[in-house]
């Protein structure tokens, strides 16, 4: 738990008002009433029913993200993990007033209970709206029935799933009773169940509980609550989704078995960052939540969000939520297809994914079709020919050089980078040689051999792969050209020796390193640099072999070997410049081009 923040003694109360404020000046259909905290759709249409929430601040962006159209109409923001008071709750009823009626969708915590009560009740008293509800958003299953009887089920980020579907269908005009009994049908088939490595910490505030290094805790709150199972020692990330689905879609479960899912049914998933998550490993543990809902509950959901929907300010944790739409339609008599129409249409709230969908009638593209497409192209393409065995060998000798070099090229990275050159080359010498034993030189064709390599090449990475492939690609390009130009035989080396210096130009657009940088560059040029003057294949590996020698008492100019300080002055050459000589040495030789 991190306990730095950049208002460390700052009451925690304070920066709410100050975020409200920010994200109303950066969007200008949002009004903000200061002083109470209530953001509203300046927008708002009376003539739609109104859907007001809010809640302890702490969770943005809920809740002030989801105000717009299509969405929610107000919000009243309280305290840090602290509901709204009831004047700041009228405030927002009297910012989006409705003809319709008001439904006050909040989470089932005492605090929201209370204080959307007495509002409710203070807004028929005084003759604000003639209709008004409370809809409580109850998706928690940590929580076995026996043991919330009283209260019910705790509002946990399930609810988005309620206020998008609600929101969408005020927009398009559905009655108060309407909205009222749609509402009530999402939450009641939507779960959700949340884990945590450990507590947020809250500015302002002296907080000591946390959670133990080698403790996971499944049934998490939102609000820093202990959490309901505390597993020791940490087990295994599938451990964890494996339990916590369990827990959702276990039917046998009487505790929890709030939603049942049958086959075939529409279902939403939902995988919310409780905020201290990085969105890299909230989207892998969002492939590992898909892949054992398709496994082991024989569930593929028809819509997927991943992302910060309701946080505990920058708590390591994370909840799923899953609604069975299917269930929700049949019980509000909606179809299916109109509730995922809901949960999909546009809106102008700031922190929705407004993800425009293609429509039904558009094709999609598929892997295969991608494929079919560039088998199609290759079969249409140019072809440069040659003597299959000379240049099956001379690829084989080429990649075994590279590997007898690998010891010597990792030892100077070492002292001189960061020591993965060598491996690299290593890499992708062997990948090369296992596509020659498949036999992508049998053929003869120089660009089907060009395209094959560049698969490998491409995942070399680093800055030597980028410059191999970037210098491959460019020089298919300009072998086309030429041949497609007819001016030169490609029987001669001429013809080579052309497309290279072509190639060698378009890689010089893309890098600043010259002769004299200590990079490969420093025998990449002077060698196409003598092929083009001569024409002379070996006798431009020849002035490579000088030239790779000669970087040895070079400084480098480019890359992590500018920063090893006294390790500059070590007379060792650079490992990429002598890889790029190994290779093309060892291709003449394969080709029979002895150099002396």
């Amino acid at each position: 738990m991190s306990v730095k923040h950049y208002f460390p003694s700052t009451s925690a109360n304070s920066l709410v008002p100050r975020g409200l404020r920010a994200l109303v000046s950066a969007n200008d259909h949002l009004s903000l009433n200061y002083g109470e905290r209530v953001v509203a759709n300046a927008y708002h249409d009376d003539s739609k029913v109104s859907i007001i929430s809010g809640g302890g601040s702490g969770h943005e962006p809920a809740w002030s993200g989801y105000v717009g159209d299509g969405l929610i109409s107000a919000v009243a923001c309280g305290d840090i993990f602290a509901s709204p008071s009831a004047k700041q709750i009228l405030t927002a009823i009297r910012m989006a007033p409705s003809k319709k009626g008001v439904i006050l969708l909040i989470t089932n915590y005492t605090g929201d209970r209370l204080h959307f009560g007495l509002a409710a009740e203070r807004a028929k008293a005084e003759g604000l709206v003639e209709n008004i509800a409370i809809l409580h958003a109850t998706d928690d299953v940590s929580i076995g029935r026996s043991k919330n009887s009283h209260m019910g089920r705790r509002g946990l980020p399930g609810h988005v799933f309620t206020m998008k579907i609600i929101g969408a269908a005020a927009a398009e005009g559905y009655s108060f009773e309407q909205c009222l009994a749609l509402g009530q049908a999402v939450n009641g088939h939507t779960v959700t169940i949340a884990s945590a490595l450990d507590h947020c910490h809250v500015p302002g505030r002296h907080q000591q509980s946390t959670v133990p290094d080698d403790v996971v805790v499944v049934g998490a709150g939102i609000h820093n609550e202990p959490g309901q199972l505390h597993i020791s020692p940490a087990p295994s990330v599938e451990e964890i989704i494996e339990r916590c689905l369990k827990l959702l879609c276990d039917e046998t479960d009487t505790e929890r078995a709030f939603a049942k899912f049958e086959t075939n049914d529409e279902v939403g998933l939902l995988i919310n960052n409780y905020g201290g998550l990085s969105v890299l490993e909230l989207s892998a543990l969002a492939d590992e939540i898909q892949i054992q809902l398709n496994s082991r509950w024989n569930m593929k959901p028809c819509r997927a969000l991943f992302g910060a929907f309701e946080t505990s300010l920058n708590a390591p944790g994370f909840s799923i939520s899953l609604c069975n739409l299917t269930a929700a339609a049949q019980q509000s008599s909606e179809s299916v297809a109109t509730l995922i129409r809901q949960f999909d249409s546009a809106t102008t709230a700031v922190s929705w994914p407004n993800t425009t969908r293609p429509s039904s009638s558009q094709k999609k593209i598929s892997l295969e079709d991608i494929d079919a497409q560039e088998n199609e192209q290759k079969a249409a393409s140019d072809s440069i020919n040659f003597d299959s065995s000379r240049l099956e060998k001379g690829l084989r000798v080429a990649c075994e050089r590279a590997i007898s070099a690998e010891p010597k090229l990792t030892q100077w990275d070492m002292v001189m980078g960061d020591g993965d050159c060598g491996e690299a080359v290593l890499g992708l010498a062997e990948s090369i040689l296992l596509r020659v034993d498949k036999g992508c030189a049998q053929s003869g064709d120089v660009l089907e051999v060009i395209r094959s390599i560049l698969q490998d090449v491409d995942d070399m990475g680093g800055t030597l792969g980028a410059i191999f492939g970037v210098l491959l690609s460019a020089l298919a390009t300009a072998l086309r050209t030429n041949l497609s130009q007819g001016k030169i035989s490609p029987s001669t080396s001429q013809f080579y020796a052309a497309a290279l210096a072509s190639a060698v130009t378009a890689l010089k657009s893309h890098t600043g390193a010259r002769e004299g940088d200590r990079t490969v560059m420093d025998v990449l040029l002077p060698f196409d640099e003598k092929f083009s003057e001569t024409n002379d294949f070996v006798a431009a590996v020849n002035l490579a072999s000088e030239k790779a020698e000669a970087t040895r008492y070079l400084k480098a100019k480019f890359g992590r070997a500018t920063y090893v300080g006294e390790a500059s002055s070590q007379e060792l050459p650079d490992p990429g410049a002598w890889a790029f000589y190994e290779i093309v040495a060892g291709l003449a030789d394969g080709l029979g081009l002895v150099p002396n």
